[in-house]
């Protein structure tokens, strides 16, 4: 694994902490699906961890009406037990499993609670700062790339071991 050299203004991936760390930012993010915004802030929380691009949480407020819980749950070693989401947009097929949150998150991750985080390539567009984000390779993680970070990033095959 080659690790790229981070230009002006860019970090890498492989500076992030772990466990991770999760820090308030002031960036706009812009979620669509179906012609509708379903979510419109710059109230985010990233978290940082080593090897994956940032991974963005909104409030819950932000999506207004378009969130419903879905059944799925997992766990995070770090962030502890996630409830999955889906978003509705009426006279759109629903996404289903798009986002998660912690109801009762870590006490390390105060920050967490009432957020979502969301896989940024189910959606028809999500911008931060108006920047197109590519979603984190791979089917599990939700990061975020942009263009003011660097990798190699998780998530691809071959790197679940990294």
């Amino acid at each position: 694994m080659r690790r790229e050299k981070p230009g002006p203004g860019q970090e890498s991936v492989w500076d992030y902490p772990r466990p991770p760390r999760a820090e308030v930012v002031r960036r706009r993010a812009v979620v669509t699906y179906a012609g509708t915004v379903v979510a419109d802030t710059d109230d985010l929380v990233r978290v940082l961890e080593t090897s994956h691009p940032p991974t963005y949480y909104l409030p819950r407020t932000a999506f207004g009406e378009h969130l419903r819980p879905a059944d799925r749950e997992t766990f995070c070693e770090w962030k502890g037990a996630a409830r999955y989401v889906d978003v509705l947009v009426e006279g759109a097929l629903p996404l289903t499993e798009v986002g998660w949150w912690y109801p009762s998150p870590d006490p390390r991750y105060p920050a967490l609670l009432d957020r979502v985080a969301v896989y940024a390539g189910r959606f028809d567009s999500v911008t931060l700062d108006g920047a197109k984000v590519t979603p984190q390779p791979g089917e599990f993680y939700g990061g975020w790339i942009t263009s003011d970070v660097v990798g190699p990033f998780k998530g691809a095959p071959g790197t679940w071991g990294w």
